[in-house]
């Protein structure tokens, strides 16, 4: 999935200008399942100040938890379930612990899709629409334009419509209890 990324700052003479214009450097589509793609478009650290605030650490991070009082921003589309098709476990394991990491520990084995992580997760639904699945009570449907904000719970996410769906989220990284 291509996103560009529009970055502003300020110039020498301290005006604002944009500094960056162009591909997203961390972004995969997914070979072990088919359609799914995530792009890290931003992260920010904890303490960060509009200095530093130009700076692009998504190439560099080693994990895409948003750091406490730290930002992670991404975009993830999710294929319809009924088109994925057999997923091979081992390689798409791989696949997610190479491409997603600190992300990809957060998940159950035992609960397929389910994950939880240190954060508070505001998500836009951008395309389509996603069944929220939570530990209890009815699932939620979500369409374009829906809101959900995501208080470090279990959770996991499901399409079974038979498009594309599209996420956008902004990660803010709170410290585990």
């Amino acid at each position: 999935m291509h996103v560009r990324r529009v970055v502003t700052g300020l110039s020498a003479e301290g005006r604002s200008t944009v500094v960056a214009d162009g591909a997203v450097p961390r972004a995969h589509d997914f070979a072990a399942i088919p359609g799914f793609s995530n792009v890290t478009v931003w992260s920010t650290p904890t303490g960060a100040s509009l200095n530093d605030a130009t700076v692009d650490r998504t190439g560099e991070i080693s994990t895409l938890l948003a750091e406490p009082a730290g930002t992670t921003f991404f975009i993830v589309r999710f294929p319809p379930e009924a088109a994925m098709g057999a997923i091979d476990p081992i390689a798409a394991g791989e696949e997610l612990a190479r491409e997603l990491p600190g992300l990809a520990e957060s998940f159950d084995v035992e609960r397929p899709g389910f994950h939880a992580t240190p954060s508070i997760d505001h998500v836009v639904i951008l395309e389509g629409e996603l069944w929220l699945e939570l530990e209890e009570g009815p699932e939620t449907l979500l369409r374009q334009g829906d809101v959900v904000i995501q208080n470090g719970t279990w959770h996991a996410w499901h399409n079974r419509s038979n498009q594309p769906a599209v996420i956008a989220a902004i990660s803010l990284g709170v410290a585990p209890e």
